[in-house]
């Protein structure tokens, strides 16, 4: 039996074979299950259009849901010789019923459904990417929340500038999130678009009902132009990408603040003990890896995009085999996001803050400002006032005044964090996850 879809009566030489599969069989096994469920769609539409007997269909989707269950249990295997995913699936339904797996295939391509499997993954993978980012979004404003009167040196051209709090600095990489949740939904909304039936590009002159398989797939709508379905293989990892890439470069930053102000030299934060790991000769080391870790990672992570544009960027319309490649560094990228936001919510919850950060009078003159305002509202000129600060500062006579009067929005006074808590709610609400939830479960049910 050929265990490629496309083998014919020849041999393909065997280094040819290795070089072309490459890690595929590797990566396919991220996809198997969502294969699964576009084929249990797909048979569903070809019963309804007369390409297969009703007792067909019942004992086709009776074996598609048992190699479900066993991709959920971890126990799916891409076998030696077999090429990929669609592959094995077919193998092991015609194993087990004959010529009857043989025609799950009419209508559509490898092309359709590595896109429909790399759709259904990206749309699971998205939501946990969601929902990760959410728990570090609720954690960072409960913080910001927790310690709002807690003042801490703001810098700008790492130069001590004004008077910042806590409540200011957790906030802000939350609402920062809240941004970066708005290009993930658009990622989703842009990726949740169903291409099967698109076959290689070109259709099919089967009257397929693409309609249908949208609406039991739960997909927002199709890729309506079958060419364009295609084309979107590497523009849609690409645009995903990119909204990996802006929470990647939130968690960057908040990890080189973290790791930053936990160094003695500041002191401004302590993290957790478990966190932390020593040095073989210092006994005093406590080194922040886990956010040094998350730092690289997600520089990494912020790369992502450009290594699909380079891979797919000069090629023209139709299907190249260079996508392939797209697979190993894209369909990993999701495990590793995920951890590190769960490893940055687990640390901020647990994070210590040092509240007499101020208590050093290194810190006095970042309170010039607060000064030049009181003068200037007192009715001195603006840069009157300036200069007359200036001139205590280098007297060495300047006297701060500690308390801190800001009340417009978004300020020490008033952070704004429940309206930032209202757009990220609002934006999680706009994915529509339990559409897409409901139409797997209704697949999967018997």
């Amino acid at each position: 039996m050929a265990n490629k879809l496309w083998e014919k009566d020849f041999a393909i030489n065997s280094e040819i074979e290795r070089f072309t599969v490459g890690r595929d069989r590797e990566m396919d096994i991220y996809l198997a299950r969502y294969d699964v469920l576009g084929s249990m769609a797909h048979i569903k539409m070809l019963e309804s259009i007369g390409l297969l007997e009703k007792a067909e269909l019942a004992e086709l989707l009776a074996e598609l849901r048992r190699i479900y269950d066993l991709c959920e249990r971890g126990g799916f295997v891409i076998e030696d010789g077999v090429e990929d995913v669609h592959s094995q699936v077919e193998l092991m339904l015609t194993r087990r019923l004959g010529d009857m797996g043989k025609k799950i295939h009419s209508g559509r391509s490898r092309n359709d459904q590595v896109l429909v499997d790399l759709k259904l993954f990206i749309r699971h993978e998205l939501k946990e990417i969601a929902m990760a980012t959410g728990g570090l979004f609720d954690e960072l404003l409960a913080k910001s929340d927790e310690y709002k009167n807690v003042l801490m040196p703001g810098y700008t051209h790492l130069q001590v500038a004004m008077p910042s709090s806590f409540g200011l600095w957790f906030g802000a990489h939350a609402e920062s999130l809240a941004d970066d949740m708005l290009f993930l939904q658009a990622a989703y909304r842009m990726a949740n678009r169903n291409p099967l039936g698109s076959a290689a590009g070109y259709g099919s002159s089967f009257p397929l009902n693409r309609t249908m398989t949208t609406e039991l797939l739960g997909f927002d709508s199709m890729d309506y132009n079958v060419v364009y379905a295609q084309m979107g293989r590497g523009k849609t990892e690409r645009n995903v990408a990119f909204a990996m890439a802006s929470i990647a470069g939130t968690l960057s930053k908040l990890a080189y603040d973290a790791c930053m102000f936990n160094s003695q030299n500041f002191g401004f934060v302590r993290l957790p003990r478990e966190c932390t790991t020593g040095s073989s000769i210092m006994p005093h080391k406590k080194n922040p890896d886990v956010f040094e870790l998350i730092r690289a990672k997600s520089n990494k992570l912020q790369a992502l995009p450009q290594q699909i544009t380079l891979i797919m960027n000069n090629l023209p319309t139709g299907y190249f085999r260079d996508l392939q490649i797209i697979k190993e560094t894209f369909l990993p990228a999701f495990g590793e996001l995920k951890d590190c936001l769960r490893m940055a919510a687990y640390i901020i919850s647990r994070i210590e803050v040092n509240e007499g950060v101020l208590d050093d009078k290194m810190y006095d003159p970042m309170f010039s400002v607060e000064e030049v305002n009181r003068l200037a509202a007192a009715g001195m000129p603006f840069r009157d006032a300036y200069k007359k600060v200036g001139l205590d500062i280098e007297a060495g006579t300047f006297v701060p005044d500690r308390n801190i009067r800001h009340t417009h929005e978004g300020s020490i006074g008033n952070l704004m964090n429940d309206s930032i808590r209202a757009m990220m709610a609002g934006t999680m609400a706009g994915f529509g996850f339990d559409k897409a939830e409901e139409a797997e479960r209704t697949l999967l049910s018997r």
